[in-house]
């Protein structure tokens, strides 16, 4: 996903190739990183969809970035008749999620398949909401990327992001900068190798503030909605909806 110079199978940057070298325990990594919470935060990510749930027909609802499906497997328990359709570079991550769908009986409303946030590949209004979970700061181009999400969905759809942050203040805030700057790539060095945890560090302290993301998004094509700090504030969920300009263009196009 990164257009660097550096070939793809020496990356520590995010890209696809990455996130295939580390697949396998990618998981793992997960739940030790965030000390347990990204189930719960996948959980309330899921939940914050239900405005988008359309009472005609079975809510439609993309991942983008969506790994090894944890998010999308959470989606769909979230709405029994919800179809969900994921999409991630790596295609390590793509096969161990789709085992994953298998095993928890879903694979007939879950699809997960190869896709690119900045070009998603889907006709307009084809989703009724679309979410990413820590997978927006990976993106490049994130204005693009998020342009993408507002095209796919309808009218009065939703977009949720869920992203990891460095805490600058309250109480947490000195644990959180402790367990980013030295207890992730310890762990990651451990299990997985060095180089791509410290990458994972750069990122969550790169990642911009609040405010500013927010701003990313209306600049996007985005109305936001909300930003809900998870865990004082370690994660945030920003929510928002296609603009009203844009969502007038496409019921002209």
């Amino acid at each position: 996903m990164m257009a660097l110079a550096e070939p793809l199978a020496s990356r520590s940057d995010g890209s696809g190739a990455m996130f295939d070298r580390i697949a396998a325990r990618y998981d793992l990594l997960n739940r030790l990183n965030s000390l347990g919470f990204d189930r719960a935060w996948r959980r309330i990510a899921a939940e914050a969809l239900a405005p988008a749930a359309v009472a005609h027909r079975p809510l439609r609802v993309l991942d983008v970035a969506s790994g090894t499906g944890d998010l999308a497997i959470a989606i769909a328990r979230r709405f029994p008749k919800a179809v969900v359709r994921g999409v991630d570079t790596s295609t390590a991550m793509t096969v161990i999620g789709r085992g994953k769908v298998e095993r928890a009986g879903l694979a007939d409303r879950v699809t997960l398949a190869s896709g690119d946030a900045h070009e998603l590949g889907f006709a307009d209004r084809t989703f009724d909401a679309a979410a990413i979970a820590f997978g927006i700061r990976n993106v490049p181009d994130r204005v693009r990327a998020l342009r993408e999400m507002a095209r796919v969905i309808r009218p009065g759809g939703r977009v949720a992001v869920l992203e990891l942050s460095e805490p600058v203040s309250g109480p947490l805030a000195v644990l959180a900068r402790f367990h980013i700057g030295v207890l992730v790539p310890m762990i990651g060095t451990l299990l997985a190798g060095g180089a791509e945890y410290r990458y994972l560090r750069r990122s969550i302290r790169a990642f911009p503030p609040p405010d500013e993301f927010t701003r990313t998004m209306t600049a996007a094509g985005l109305e936001p909605v909300e930003t809900r700090p998870l865990t004082f504030g370690v994660c945030n969920l920003f929510l928002a909806s296609p603009a009203v300009e844009r969502a007038t263009e496409g019921a002209r196009s």
